[in-house]
């Protein structure tokens, strides 16, 4: 009998291997039926990771994007599942335990079946609590092992891995290859060995298309036992993604596997829907250099999924580190030079810091310190000079144990700090924090939300939740989103003069413009024309409510006021700035 493979659609990592965001709630709820419609599915990856994170930046409840998009998919039988970050949980810095805790009981209220659970150091004690903790809220609980290519991560190390893992309670094992350069073989060699011990666990492979293994790491996985493999679809596929679903299937059906049909013209109006979610505003944050695949990551071995913020912060200190190259009479650096030198620095260093696997948030960990070292470099400063604390919490153990061993220079450099080395369960330095965050809505009045998700989300991102809540969030994303659409089209060569409509449109388009009645200056504090008055960003004003005045050139005050029970949404004009009448001054919504 053939040997049956399933295919597990990873909609979002597709969007954050290539850029920043994700789509926004009405864009999920479009995409999800033709997704179902594709036929090919058994499962499909809806949230986790770095994705309510960005909900947030962007100014939309994730919680509201999740139930969305699981729900067409639980009324459809397709599995869902979602990116854990273990003792990160859903940020890049460590939980508490009772957040952690609530968090599966949350996603699994909201329709998520499946947690991937992972740890980029590989520390079983930051794994198996989450286990326990997904199992007790109903979830599947996938432990994931993180795929990379070192002296220390032979197929010996996962295959005990896998162990521990499993006698820890893991209902399925993930192979999180997220650089894609775990090597076929020996990839081949992990499944069989966990498959021939454990036949009824199901077994997922992910791995990136980066530096181009990955296909063949799929055909090896299959061949050895494996169960479910993740893929992507265009436009979004290979690049710093993953295979298309098109060629992993005709691959897997020519070598004789059992695999689903692919519905094409469902696979062309998901292809289309997913270009125009692009189109609208996702592209604007997706480095082209993205779509194309690089052997360079074979020797650095640093995951697709952070490529985007890596070309960001590149371009950053690009600038800088040639000046500091020419006062000392150095020529520039091409871009793609110091995006070599990077590469080469980060192989240089990662076994020194204890070769952590390359991934969330240690790839950032282990790049920021290579970057910070060619910054250092150019100012012929020692290397290892400029590390932040997070970086230093992952060297001490704060995080979890190393899978290697540091380098005498980093345990010296510790030392000379007046550092001390951790080795007992990270978990125990990071207290319950839930009654804080209970106690602080009770006192604002905000909801905790259906199933504490509201309680979660504060919790879990503190800052970009306060920063939702104000508004804030939404006009800094509406100001980016502006300004690099204005840059797109200078580059075009055609340079478009936003108007009060063309801004409505893109930055509020549920709001409504509250217009100067007069030409003159804009008062937003009676007291005194001072521009640095804070504007009443977010705040909210009742229907008959003065919001502020226009001073004309005869010294006459023009009262302006709310037209509307809402919020200020944004702010065209500032403290003592100059507008005419029928100029939109700011907006307002419900």
């Amino acid at each position: 009998m053939k040997k049956e493979i399933q295919f597990s659609l990873v909609y979002r990592d597709m969007w954050q291997s290539s850029g920043k965001y994700v789509p926004r709630k009405d864009q999920l709820a479009k995409i999800a039926p033709v997704i179902i419609d594709m036929g090919c599915f058994a499962r499909v990856e809806t949230n986790g990771g770095a994705m309510e994170q960005v909900n947030l930046l962007y100014g939309e409840n994730p919680n509201l994007a999740v139930r969305t998009f699981t729900k067409p998919f639980n009324e459809a039988g397709i599995k869902t599942h979602m990116l854990d970050r273990g003792l990160n949980a859903l940020r890049m810095n460590p939980v508490p335990a009772d957040v952690r805790q609530l968090m599966y009981k949350v996603k699994h209220a909201q329709g998520v079946d499946i947690t991937r659970i992972f740890c980029g150091l590989n520390d079983p004690r930051n794994i198996i609590p989450s286990i326990k903790w997904a199992k007790a809220a109903g979830m599947t609980a996938q432990a994931t092992m993180c795929i990379t290519y070192s002296k220390v991560h032979n197929a010996e190390y996962y295959i005990n891995l896998a162990e521990q893992l499993i006698e820890g309670g893991a209902q399925e094992i993930c192979l999180k290859d997220m650089a894609g350069v775990g090597r076929p073989a020996m990839l081949g060699t992990i499944v069989k060995a966990i498959k021939e011990k454990h036949p009824d666990i199901i077994i997922q492979y992910h791995g990136h298309t980066g530096p181009g293994f990955s296909v063949a790491s799929m055909l090896e996985v299959a061949k050895a036992g494996g169960d479910v493999l993740d893929v992507a679809m265009e436009p979004l596929s290979w690049g710093m993604v993953h295979p298309d679903v098109i060629t992993i299937q005709a691959m897997l059906k020519d070598a004789g596997f059992l695999v689903p049909d692919i519905n094409m013209k469902a696979y062309m109006e998901a292809r289309s829907l997913t270009q125009s979610f692009m189109d609208d505003f996702l592209g604007y944050w997706i480095d082209p250099r993205n779509s194309r695949m690089t052997s360079l990551l074979v020797g650095c071995g640093l995951p697709g999924g952070m490529m985007g913020s890596l070309m960001a912060d590149l371009k950053g200190v690009h600038a800088a580190i040639n000046a500091n190259r020419q006062k000392r009479g150095l020529a520039a650096l091409s871009e793609d030079e110091l995006l070599v030198e990077l590469f080469e620095e980060v192989q240089r260093i990662w076994p020194m810091l204890g070769t952590p696997c390359l991934v969330t948030p240690f790839s950032q960990y282990v790049k920021n310190a290579a970057l910070m070292n060619l910054f250092s470099k150019s100012m012929d400063e020692k290397a290892f000079s400029r590390m932040d604390p997070a970086m230093w919490g992952m060297i001490l153990g704060k995080s979890g144990k190393l899978p290697g061993t540091l380098a005498p220079e980093i345990v010296e450099l510790a030392k000379e700090k007046g550092f001390e080395f951790y080795t007992d369960d990270p978990q125990a330095l990071y207290p319950d924090e839930l009654p804080r965050f209970i106690k602080e809505m009770e006192e604002k009045g905000w909801d905790r939300g259906q199933d504490d998700e509201e309680l979660f989300e504060f919790a879990m991102h503190e800052k970009q939740y306060r920063e939702f809540k104000s508004g804030q969030a939404k006009a800094q994303f509406n100001k980016d989103l502006l300004e690099r659409m204005e840059k797109a089209q200078a580059k075009g060569g055609e340079v478009k003069h936003f108007t009060a409509a063309d801004k409505r449109a893109i930055l509020h388009p549920d709001a409504e413009p509250i217009e100067a009645t007069a030409s003159g200056r804009v008062i937003w504090d009676l007291d005194y024309i001072d521009k640095s008055v804070n504007v009443p960003q977010g705040k909210a004003f009742k229907k008959g409510e003065w919001i502020c005045a226009i001073q004309t050139n005869n010294g006459y005050v023009q009262n302006i006021e709310s037209f509307m029970d809402g919020r200020i949404a944004g702010v065209e004009k500032g403290q003592g700035e100059l507008v005419n009448k029928g100029e939109v001054i700011a907006w307002i919504e419900k």
